[in-house]
């Protein structure tokens, strides 16, 4: 799934290539991908690009006060294309759920792997009024965001640090993989309660939040889209790589699996040495 640091990256590519375009079509492959219906999507046609930024995991396109605003979900993706093809996809089983063609030929796919369809488009006048959006936290990457702002969301919380960290209503922008790397940077085991931290294991955590989403978008600046997914892959500590060495101390990274996902940790780093248990146990084996 693209979190905070990949679509921070989007944004940044689609700054130099889209703003100052013109949209001159948009082709709607699959209807279960636009989530409003006015302003029509049609309405864009015409319209200036002249700006994009990123909401949490959203990515909003201004268009001359008209905004697109899309959520790749877990299996989506965002296709820069220098040339596109005239003629509109055809609906089908493909990937494809939208296209946007630029006045000078240029544009991008939305595409959608997989069976379970959640890549979401919405056209509004304001992004505030898309659901996922008004009830974003904080931005954990932004300048006003301190220390203090991060002890009233921790304080007294009983969520596990791994649920905490991945609830878009307390922080904005990181999902199952950061959440893992954050956690073995902070040196705390995912299924510790928030409300357990001290003050000196906020503060770690807290400066882990940061560094490790500001290191992962430095390495994404300049990037294409094309070539993000791998380096969000290359960059991973533990996420993704259960079985192999833990790159702090060589223990082997193990795995917790969920319904639909699965967490990554090092016992030595993270849990004194303990391997956590199933996940629907939520304590460590004795």
């Amino acid at each position: 799934m693209p979190e905070l640091p990949e679509v921070q990256a989007l944004a940044d590519f689609l700054v130099g290539r889209a703003v100052g375009r013109v949209v001159a079509r948009v082709d709607v492959a699959a209807i279960s991908v636009l989530k409003t219906f006015d302003p029509p999507v049609t309405a864009l046609g015409g319209l200036e690009i002249t700006g994009v930024r990123r909401w949490g995991k959203f990515l909003d396109l201004d268009v001359s006060g008209l905004h697109l605003v899309t959520h790749l979900s877990r299996a989506g993706w965002l296709h820069w294309r220098d040339s596109l093809p005239a003629l509109p996809p055809k609906p089908g089983k493909s990937p494809l759920g939208l296209r946007v063609h630029l006045d000078d030929g240029s544009g991008f796919d939305l595409t959608e792997q997989g069976t379970q369809k959640r890549l979401a488009v919405y056209v509004v006048r304001d992004p505030a009024t898309v659901p996922g959006i008004a009830r974003l936290g904080p931005d954990p990457l932004a300048d006003g965001f301190s220390l203090d702002d991060f002890r009233a969301i921790v304080a007294g919380d009983r969520s596990q640090l791994k649920g905490l960290l991945r609830d878009q209503g307390k922080l904005a922008g990181i999902g199952n993989a950061y959440s893992d790397e954050i956690l073995h940077v902070a040196k705390m085991s995912p299924f510790k309660p928030a409300a357990n931290l001290d003050d000196e294991e906020i503060a770690r955590l807290y400066d882990a939040v940061r560094a490790t989403l500001a290191d992962a978008v430095e390495r994404a600046r300049g990037l294409a889209a094309a070539d993000l997914k791998a380096e969000k892959k290359l960059g991973m500590r533990v996420h993704g790589r259960a079985g192999q060495p833990c790159p702090v101390c060589g223990d082997v990274v193990r795995s917790v699996s969920f319904a639909d996902s699965t967490l990554d940790y090092c016992a030595t780093c993270q849990t004194g040495g303990k391997p956590l248990a199933d996940r629907r146990l939520s304590r460590l084996l004795k």
